[in-house]
């Protein structure tokens, strides 16, 4: 038996001799069979090699090999102690990953890797079974500490570091970027011009409007040119990641700096706008928005008035736009300045109902006499005193024979007092009156 031993690895060993192997070579393999554990591979030997399935599987735990396909591998073992070839696809792989980085490296071309995690400082990339590192200061053009999350991305990057003594790798995802923005800039340089459109993505939403990348260049789109009506912010209108076409506006070719514009893809609706709406018109409209100084009122799809807090009511001055309407209301108003040149339209509510001043004014004379008058407030500079038809009007303290102090003390609201009417102004609002002994 011993003999018989003795003889197969005489066999064996000769075998070898004639098929000029050692362990540490590099050699074709045929794949033969991939079982669950094992992928049995032809060397052109007498035996069969065997290499775990796992060496053969990606980050994703996938099988990337298949039955017939020619793959190089490392002879790991002459014999495994149980008669069998034992090879490695890993250690070939690694060989000829780290060949490949060298080369990169030394040529400046780019390297495919999967960002498998974020570690301290930045990223764990694998380059196939080659780990290296990218800096978080590497990931992007801007640097600094809040790149994003490239984690289960696989993307393209630059060997800025390679040692391989000390399995060393440093990559860059920046150098990409850089070169890549470089020349799609050149690229651009060559083709952009003011008044004409341009392809752009929106890459960022601020208050004041919307960086749009441009392929290499960044261009910047205003609020106030986003839209012909009123946009409070842009993300109302836009989305990150549109894309769309702009006109450029302006291109200070020297700072790097395009203006763009996408209303003036669209027609003015101001151009024809005294063709719809004219000083005196009573129309129809929708509340937009209310604020601390009045409302703002759709007439048309692009055209928006404003009806200012003291255009809202007669007989209340001081009253709060949102007690009274609220946005999607529907409004009556009166058309009472169009400025072209400002692109406002200037509205009113009350002007589409009698003026109860101009009634008071036609009713009445300079000084007639109103008996049994309510008081309404008393103030530091006079008495505002309840008139028919809802409206005040005013004693002045300068028509008081008390002084200012002494007024609050001897008049109270709810009072009654006659009047005698000293002067009418509609126009502003305004009734004078004196008080009647």
């Amino acid at each position: 038996m011993k003999d018989t031993e003795n003889t197969l690895q005489q066999l064996l060993d000769k075998s070898f001799e004639s098929f000029d192997l050692v362990q540490g070579s590099l050699v074709k393999a045929n794949v033969l069979q991939i079982g669950k554990k094992w992928v049995t591979l032809d060397i052109g030997f007498k035996s069969d090699g065997l290499v775990p399935i796992e060496e053969f599987e990606n980050h994703a735990n996938e099988v990337h090999v298949a039955e017939g396909d020619e793959v190089e591998v490392i002879l790991d073992a002459l014999d495994d102690g149980f008669g069998e070839i034992r090879l490695s696809r890993e250690k070939a792989r690694k060989q000829e990953t780290w060949d490949s980085l060298e080369k990169s490296h030394a040529e400046g071309t780019y390297v495919e890797g999967k960002v498998v995690n974020k570690v301290k400082g930045g990223f764990t990339v694998f380059v196939d079974v080659v780990k290296a590192f990218l800096p978080g200061s590497l990931v992007d053009p801007k640097g600094g500490k809040d790149y994003p999350d490239l984690s289960g991305q696989t993307l393209e990057f630059k060997v800025m570091k390679f040692d391989k003594k000390r399995t060393n790798i440093v990559l860059s995802r920046k150098a990409v970027l850089q070169e890549q923005n470089s020349e799609e800039r050149e690229r651009l340089l060559e083709v952009i011009k003011e008044g004409e459109t341009i392809e752009g993505t929106i890459k960022n939403l601020t208050d004041y409007g919307a960086f749009v990348d441009l392929g290499g260049l960044d261009g910047l789109l205003h609020i106030t040119d986003l839209s012909w009506k009123r946009v409070m912010h842009p993300k109302e209108v836009l989305n990150v990641g549109d894309k769309m076409e702009f006109l450029v506006l302006s291109f200070d070719q020297e700072k790097m700096r395009v203006s763009l514009g996408l209303k003036q893809l669209a027609g003015d609706p101001w151009k024809d706008i005294e063709s719809k709406y004219h000083v005196g018109q009573i129309v129809e409209g929708e509340v937009a928005l209310t604020t601390d100084y009045g409302c703002f009122v759709k007439l048309d799809e692009d055209i928006e008035g404003l009806v200012h807090i003291t255009d809202l009511d007669w007989k209340n001055k001081n009253i709060n736009p949102s007690s009274i309407l609220s946005r999607g209301d529907s409004i009556t108003v009166k058309v009472m300045e169009i400025d072209l040149e400002e692109r406002k339209v200037s509205l009113s509510k009350k002007h589409t109902t009698e003026n109860p001043w101009k009634d008071f004014e036609d009713k009445h004379n300079a000084g007639d006499i109103l008996e049994n008058m309510n008081i309404k407030s008393v103030t530091d500079f006079g008495i505002f005193v309840e008139l028919d038809g809802g409206i005040d009007g005013l004693i002045h303290h300068s028509e008081i024979v008390v002084g200012p102090e002494e007024i609050q003390e001897k008049y109270k609201a709810g009072d009654q007092i006659t009047v005698s009417i000293s002067g009418m102004d509609s126009e502003r609002e305004r009734i004078s009156l004196s008080l009647v002994s």
